[in-house]
């Protein structure tokens, strides 16, 4: 008996941890900034549509957080149009 609810409690404990659903908190907090200064505060290194953009304008500091809906929000702060809004 002990056994059993050692396993189903653990089960549970695994279960409780998978169910997190984290793509719809990202799209629904999909937010616009007013400019880099406001953008960089939160993402450091910018935002990139995808992984595999490239930064064209050189070397930076941070590696900019990977989203496309943010990005598209924001595309208006990407000046180089590299597909990296606010990189440094």
């Amino acid at each position: 008996m002990k056994k059993i609810m050692v396993a189903v409690l653990s089960l549970g404990l695994l279960l409780s941890f998978t169910q997190v659903d984290t793509h719809t908190a990202d799209a629904k907090t999909v937010k616009s900034y007013k400019n880099c200064k406001a953008l960089n505060k939160v993402y450091k290194g910018g935002v990139a549509k995808s992984k595999n953009t490239k930064n064209k304008g050189g070397k930076t500091k941070y590696k900019p957080y990977v989203s496309k809906a943010l990005y598209q929000k924001n595309m208006r702060l990407d000046r180089d149009k590299d597909g990296i809004a606010c990189e440094r």
